[in-house]
């Protein structure tokens, strides 16, 4: 699913680019429960208008699918601040860290862009630990081995972004709470639930709202 708000936007509210896979869009959930539409509830209750997120995001894409989508897409514009969570689906498929390193870079010089070379409002997230869900038990997957090979992504992703200067929150042990906690899991015993997203925009929004407020 790629999302393409058809209201028009209140120029006096802030605008938010959230770029990724099925971790944005919130598969499993409704619209409204994914992580970028709480992220904009939870900066409205803290007195900021933002205007509903734009997401270019889709369930299955990898950092190179995401490039070719971005461009694609069309979408011109600034916005005052842009998520980033990308990587599962490299993993998954078992590409190679350095096509991810590669890759992800040129996302976040996109992101940029898009934050007009802000740097300070750009922020990843970083991948979750799909080794510890139901599905990935019942699919007889070593969990151990996706452990690592998530971590590893996940350390590319951290160092490119703060090699730039970017922040970036790491979600991943709270991920990983998902073995003892079924609650985490959406109904597709694989993806987020509600529960998780919240955890995660708790975690992620201090940092926007320091930069925002």
């Amino acid at each position: 699913m790629e999302e393409h708000p058809e209201a028009q936007n209140d120029p006096e509210k802030i605008n938010y680019l959230a770029l990724g896979d099925s971790y944005t869009i919130g598969e499993s959930v409704e619209q409204l429960q994914n992580f970028p539409h709480l992220l904009v509830d939870l900066l409205s209750k803290n007195g900021l208008g933002v205007n509903p997120p734009r997401i270019i995001a889709r369930t299955g894409w990898t950092t190179g699918e995401l490039i070719t989508a971005i461009e694609n897409s069309g979408l011109s514009g600034k916005f005052d601040f842009v998520t980033l969570l990308i990587g599962v689906n490299n993993q998954y498929r078992g590409q190679s860290q350095e096509t991810y390193k590669k890759e992800f870079r040129q996302l976040l010089q996109v992101a940029l862009n898009y934050a007009s070379g802000n740097k300070e409002h750009v922020f990843v997230v970083s991948i979750p630990d799909w080794g510890v869900t139901p599905f990935a038990r019942s699919a007889g997957r070593d969990q151990e081995k996706i452990g690592k090979e998530i971590d590893a992504f996940n350390a590319i992703g951290k160092q490119e972004a703060e090699a730039l200067g970017i922040s970036f929150t790491d979600i991943t042990p709270g991920s990983r709470l998902a073995a003892s906690d079924l609650g985490l899991i959406a109904s597709d015993g694989l993806h987020p639930s509600a529960k998780m997203y919240k955890e995660w925009v708790e975690a992620l929004a201090p940092d926007v709202l320091k930069i925002l407020k």
